[in-house]
């Protein structure tokens, strides 16, 4: 799927437990022309996760570090950790001709937008409803019970934010949400081309 215009930046968001990172690896797997943006974070290692696969762990200081030196094309303080992405790696995954595929929040898609050198296509992914979305949260069992209240708690404010996106599609059954994720894609590069 190599061409000669700008590789696409999909930029998927949801609220916490609505199933982005699913759709994410999903989307990787079906089409190796996506690689997936690996962000930066001061949050602590979980034990699933590989530093450099899943994020680039940082100290506070070294993220701040980052910042002054402009290196992120967005950065953002979620649930008291910060998250962004270099340019440098998104540069390097442009380079080979890639697509790239961006799993961040509203704050991250809003500061990607005032890039408008980038070719974005941003949607915004919803659980069927919050009890669902409570019940996902409890049954990945990543999170304590405080953590699992604040993710809830962010669930208004994320959802507002759904108005910025191209496209809202809620995840009832994972294979038909994916299904439309792709339509969208291919909609989306039929235009550019």
């Amino acid at each position: 799927m190599h061409n000669t215009n700008k590789p696409l930046m999909l930029v998927l968001s949801s609220p916490s437990g609505a199933g982005k990172t699913t759709l994410t690896k999903k989307i990787q797997e079906s089409d190796s022309s996506f690689k997936v943006s690996v962000s930066h974070t001061t949050r602590k290692i979980r034990p699933n996760e590989v530093d450099g696969i899943d994020y680039n762990f940082v100290s506070i200081e070294e993220f701040k570090k980052l910042i002054q030196e402009n290196a992120f094309y967005e950065h953002a303080k979620i649930f008291d950790n910060y998250y962004g992405t270099s340019k440098s790696s998104i540069n390097s995954i442009i380079k080979k001709g890639h697509n790239v595929l961006f799993d961040i929040d509203w704050q991250g898609a809003q500061q990607l937008t005032r890039h408008k050198e980038l070719n974005l296509l941003k949607i915004f992914i919803l659980p069927p409803n919050v009890e669902e979305l409570k019940k996902r949260l409890i049954s990945r069992n990543q999170d304590d019970k405080g953590a699992i209240e604040k993710r809830l708690a962010a669930y208004t404010a994320d959802v507002m934010h759904s108005k910025d996106y191209d496209h809202v599609i809620v995840n009832d059954k994972i294979e038909i949400c994916f299904n439309k994720i792709k339509e969208l894609i291919s909609t989306h590069l039929k235009k550019k081309n």
